[in-house]
């Protein structure tokens, strides 16, 4: 079950060219139905489905729209029927749908020439003598995707007939035909719109279409094949207005225009070109001529959201999770700092200063319009290291000064006096928790009453970040003249001594990963790695080899760390099954690669920085390299599964995993 070299070198591919994939894959339905894009709008709402269009989740659509004040996210339009019919009446159904009993109809997948992603969703078909090619992105900033069809070749003129299918609910649920669906469809100059339910917003289909056919069809029984796997319900009906009919030769374009709000289409070329361009700037950002690079630059700014209230934030993960102070504090440096994005950085440390509370910054936005949530012991001490970070590269001292200081100071002395949950500082230095039925820190499964990994008194990473926060908190103290330097710069030196003291498992040649009342927890997980990855490490450097030699003989693999030694008897090594299942694995076992960002740090802090250990340091990276062609495509999955082969789980495109790696990508390897 350990990694080896060979499984690193055979997980790795090139990466040297777009994102593509020809008729092997694209006829391939398993396959190509494993294959997964995503579009974003900088709203939090997005466009996504598989190379072939067959939808496998529910939280897969054309249209997904950030309604409203807060976040909740709307599937508006799911996707579109396609049909070409020729001049002799033979026809081509483009389209390709999985039902129930394994029956895939139609069978458009068949006539996928190719796919790729340049810079967004292109598909190429080919339909006897006709090339069509398919465009899918969205407009930035806006609740609009735009889908256009052109014809490369054609004999003659043809008919694209297209079908819009409308679900107009919640991204977590599935629709069923039903009475309160209002099927009525308002036909304006180049547009129809939709008000499905009261509580869904106006969906817009501007498009230039010939004809326009009322025919009010509820189309039964699509099956998510995704979330079948995953214990959900996996059926769904979808409601068809009618059928667009547009009259095309070669060289004609077909567009249709989704969206939520109303206006006039403006130029389809203008909406495009300032798509492409937007990616040319954010991959000239990147600073190196680096496909992975490249790649995971443009993943990078799918997370980066500002809500409909205002607030700047980052997105966690797609499909399905909003913003996390934790994850988003976690991400800030490698989604804004590497990439020259100082303003949004400030937005985003502003936004969540906002809603400091007795120390503590806010775990969780909900998704609703209510309260933040603060159940998280690290998310505050997160909070520093961003701020460290973001003065490495602005040297904007005045800006912490002026918005950052007050707060810093907040969380420090709530932690010592205590706070929320039992979070209060010990007498030997150490931050401990009380509360052992509230899940505090990033292990955080919790199933009913049940914690799984349950972690309170004194965790190991969050007293290596406790004591950064303390001495980041003294730099910034020293650089600006202020005197509670001397507290910051004492309390940091009581936890540096109690941390090894209280933290070293000489037998094991680790580090505990929590000690409370019941005694050291001496399993063996990826969290101690943050004493050695953070800015202020806290063991002796003979110490920090061994920790470096178990992790990587133990927790290590192609992509990303375990989060338990495959040879505890807790161990879970494939992360499947219904939510009890799943959550029961998530943190025993499972892969995270966002942790391989500080295992990479760390060795390099360990064994020094020259040509060799960069070298060996890529040598980590490489299936990553390949991994974005599978799965969440241009993108780095949430986790894996700890057993070989390895398979991605969980959100397609994750936050964190795409921030740690472009990060130590760009500040240590390039």
């Amino acid at each position: 079950m350990l990694i080896t070299k060979e499984e690193l070198r055979d997980a790795s591919t090139s990466t040297g060219e777009t994102i593509r994939f020809g008729r092997e894959v694209c006829g391939d339905f398993q396959a190509a139905s494993s294959k997964e894009w995503i579009e974003t709008n900088g709203l939090g709402g997005y466009a996504s489905s598989t190379i072939i269009g067959t939808n496998t989740r529910r939280y897969h659509g054309l249209l997904v729209a950030a309604a409203g004040p807060s976040l909740a996210r709307m599937v508006m339009l799911s996707k579109l029927e396609e049909t070409v019919v020729l001049k002799d009446g033979s026809r081509y159904n483009l389209s390709c749908n999985n039902y129930p009993g394994g029956i895939i109809h139609p069978e458009g997948h068949k006539y996928l020439e190719e796919f790729r992603i340049d810079p967004f969703p292109i598909f190429t078909y080919k339909a006897g003598d006709v090339t069509i090619e398919k465009a899918v992105f969205m407009v930035h900033g806006e609740n609009t995707t735009v889908i256009t069809y052109k014809v490369l070749k054609s004999p003659g003129y043809l008919e694209l007939v297209l079908q819009p299918l409308i679900a107009a609910r919640d991204y977590h649920w599935v629709s069923m035909e039903n009475s309160g669906f209002d099927r009525s469809v308002e036909c304006l100059d180049g547009y129809i719109k939709m008000k499905p339910y009261g509580e869904s917003p106006i969906i817009y289909l501007a498009n230039n279409a010939d004809r326009f056919e009322r025919t009010g069809y509820w189309y039964k029984s699509f099956e998510y094949q995704r979330e079948k796997e995953r214990g959900l319900e996996y059926h769904e009906d979808l409601y068809s207005p009618g059928e667009l009919g547009f009259l095309l030769k070669e060289g004609d374009k077909a567009y249709v225009v989704a969206s939520t709000g109303g206006r006039k289409m403006r130029s389809l070329e203008v909406l495009e070109s300032s798509e492409v361009l937007r990616h040319s700037e954010i991959a000239a950002a990147v600073g190196v001529k680096d496909d992975f690079a490249v790649q995971l630059a443009n993943a990078s700014d799918s997370f980066l959201i500002k809500r409909a209230d205002g607030l700047s934030t980052i997105a966690a993960g797609y499909h399905w999770f909003w913003d996390w102070g934790r994850d988003a504090l976690i991400s800030l440096p490698g989604l804004t700092l590497t990439l020259g994005r100082y303003d949004e950085a400030r937005d985003i440390l502003l936004a969540f200063a906002k809603y400091c509370d007795e120390g503590m910054i806010p775990n969780r936005f909900p998704e609703k319009a209510k309260e933040p949530e603060y159940n998280s012991v690290d998310s505050s001490l997160w909070f520093f290291w961003a701020i460290h970070k973001f003065l490495e590269y602005t040297n904007d001292y005045d800006f912490v000064e002026s918005n950052m200081l007050d707060c810093l100071e907040e969380i420090i002395q709530f932690y010592i006096n205590g706070t929320r949950f039992g979070i209060k500082m010990d007498r030997d230095g150490l931050i401990a928790t009380e509360d052992p039925d509230i899940q505090l820190t990033w292990m955080d499964a919790k199933i009913g009453g049940w914690v799984v990994t349950p972690r309170s008194g004194k965790a190991v990473e969050v007293n290596a970040l406790w004591y950064n926060a303390l001495k980041i908190m003294e730099d910034i103290c020293e650089k600006l003249g202020l005197t509670y330097r001397h507290e910051c710069a004492r309390l940091a030196h009581l936890t540096k001594k109690s941390f090894e003291i209280v933290f070293w498992n000489e037998a094991g040649g680790y580090l505990y990963d929590c000690v409370n009342e019941g005694g050291p927890d001496a399993s063996l997980r990826p969290n101690q790695i943050l004493a050695l990855s953070l800015p202020y490490r806290l063991i002796g450097k003979e110490k920090e080899k061994r920790v470096i030699d178990v992790i990587g003989k133990e927790l290590l693999t192609p992509y990303g760390l375990r989060s338990l030694s495959p040879n505890d008897r807790n161990y879970r090594g494939v992360y499947s099954g219904d939510q009890r299942m799943r959550d029961a694995c998530y943190h025993q076992g499972t892969v995270w690669p966002w942790l391989l960002g500080h295992f990479i740090v760390a060795y390099l802090n360990v064994y020094g920085r020259n040509n060799n250990t960069r070298q060996e340091a890529k040598r980590f990276l490489a299936p990553l390299a390949g991994h974005i062609k599978d799965a969440g495509l241009g993108t780095i999955s949430e986790i894996f599964d700890g057993d070989p082969p390895y398979n991605p789980r969980g959100a397609i495109s994750q936050a964190w995993s795409v921030a740690e790696i472009l990060r130590v990508y760009k500040e240590e390897l390039r």
